[in-house]
């Protein structure tokens, strides 16, 4: 397949990519201009047969039109201004991120696509303390989630009328090589390596981890289902092992513990991110069901993963 993605330079985005490339798809990779991030698509410092680079800014989407003379089967839209932690309460550049994605599924329709697919968030959720499925009350706590919750409500209305079938998937906290170097598993392996001091909030909230290689092949399950996902409901939680699921505490003693005990840690210190105390309890039942995906590694074996390539 013919496969359009956006923000495939971020942490999901580079996982995606590469599992799609790997599955045999020819992928359209839309970059922001001069992007300092490009070189993260290379394969042995060169660009894939099956790869080809865009430079397009989000705002400008619909130039692709005049730009691509394939035709295309997808459209996976993961880019999104003001991702990071600072950015999350600024109500316009959400807002303009919701424009961005809106006019992705235009762009969608006029290349031809036959399915729009959007990178969601737990964060749509908002606060809970029960098991989250896809059928949940949303009260996002912040307005990246309610962005990415306006996204869903008016994506799916603008599919319909655009007879493009509908996926968003509603991602939660992914890892692994290459994350943000100022992610908690980053900071955490780096400090304790360096037998430094990690300073914590309470971490009591439930948590759930998703490894990126697994994040990948779930996005390119979406990509490639057969049917209509519209047909079961277009929201797909993409979340680690179910069974995993535990105290955030739980995950950073293990860290330390894979890190052979270095450094030290306290809890109780630092203030809670943008959504305030969250607990991620995730159900995946209907990906696995739908598609088929399950996730296959656990938490020990992607830390693991990390401090072999470091």
């Amino acid at each position: 397949m013919n496969i359009v993605v956006t923000g495939a330079t971020s942490f999901v985005g580079t996982g995606a990519v590469k599992e799609l490339l790997d599955r045999g798809h020819c992928v359209f990779a839309v970059l922001r201009e001069n992007s300092a991030k490009a070189d993260k698509l290379l394969q042995n410092g060169k660009i894939p047969e099956n790869l080809t680079l865009l430079e397009e800014d989000l705002g400008n989407l619909g130039n692709l039109v005049n730009r691509m003379e394939e035709h295309c089967d997808v459209f996976l839209h993961m880019g999104w201004r003001g991702a990071g932690s600072s950015s999350r309460k600024d109500a316009g550049i959400q807002e303009r991120s919701v424009q961005d994605a809106l006019n992705a599924v235009r762009t969608a329709k006029a290349l031809g696509c036959r399915r729009f697919l959007f990178t969601g968030s737990q964060a749509e959720y908002g606060v809970h303390n029960t098991l989250m499925d896809e059928t949940i009350t949303c009260r996002p706590a912040s307005p990246y989630g309610e962005a990415k919750l306006k996204v869903r409500r008016e994506a799916e209305k603008l599919c319909r009328e655009l007879s493009l079938d509908y996926g968003h998937a509603c991602i939660f906290s992914t890892y692994g090589p290459g994350d943000h170097p100022w992610s908690l598993i980053s900071t955490c392996i780096d400090t304790f390596l360096h037998g430094g001091h990690m300073e914590l909030s309470d971490c009591t909230q439930m948590w759930n981890f998703l490894y990126i290689e697994d994040a990948g092949r779930a996005l390119a399950g979406l990509a490639e289902y057969e049917g209509s996902l519209l047909e079961h409901g277009c929201v797909y939680n993409l979340a680690g092992p179910m069974e995993e699921t535990r105290s955030l505490r739980g995950f950073v003693e293990e860290i330390y513990r894979l890190c052979e005990n270095r450094g030290s840690f306290e809890y109780g210190l630092r203030q809670p991110n943008a959504e305030g105390v969250v607990n991620l309890i995730p159900d995946i039942g209907k990906m696995k069901r739908v598609t088929g995906w399950t996730p296959e590694i656990h938490f020990e074996q992607g830390i693991l993963n990390i401090l072999r390539k470091l």
